[in-house]
């Protein structure tokens, strides 16, 4: 058990800083722009790798590598690509239903949380 959380630790920590780099490269190429490009550039791109590995890693019976590669490095670069995972797999097994529940639920259910976090501390600070 400690053994996976260093592995999920340490591959958030690579994850992350992947994330802040590509960001970084982003802006700097294409300067600022209103919309978040470089967000949207690792929620894709770490979504299609998502998709390759766990297609990957289960077909070479290599699943015990998910800790570090899936839900570290993968969910330190962007937390999207486990999202997009989880609904593919609903859909997968034919549970059209409540993946699409899922989806609105926690696209809609994070931004109205990130609008509450927002006026509940700026009445806080108030």
């Amino acid at each position: 058990m400690l053994s996976t959380v260093f592995q999920v630790a340490l591959g958030g920590a690579l994850g992350a800083s992947a994330r802040y780099l590509s960001g970084v490269a982003i802006l700097r190429a294409l300067g600022p722009q209103t919309i978040p490009l470089g967000v949207i550039f690792v929620n894709i791109l770490g979504s299609v790798v998502m998709g390759a590995l766990v297609t990957f890693l289960g077909q070479k019976e290599l699943t015990h590598w998910n800790a570090f590669l899936a839900t570290g490095i993968l969910g330190g670069f962007t937390t999207f690509s486990s999202f997009s995972l989880e609904a593919w797999t609903l859909i997968e097994r034919g549970d059209v239903g409540h993946a699409a529940f899922y989806v609105f639920a926690s696209v809609g259910a994070a931004l109205a949380g990130l609008i509450f976090g927002v006026h509940l501390m700026r009445w806080v600070l108030a």
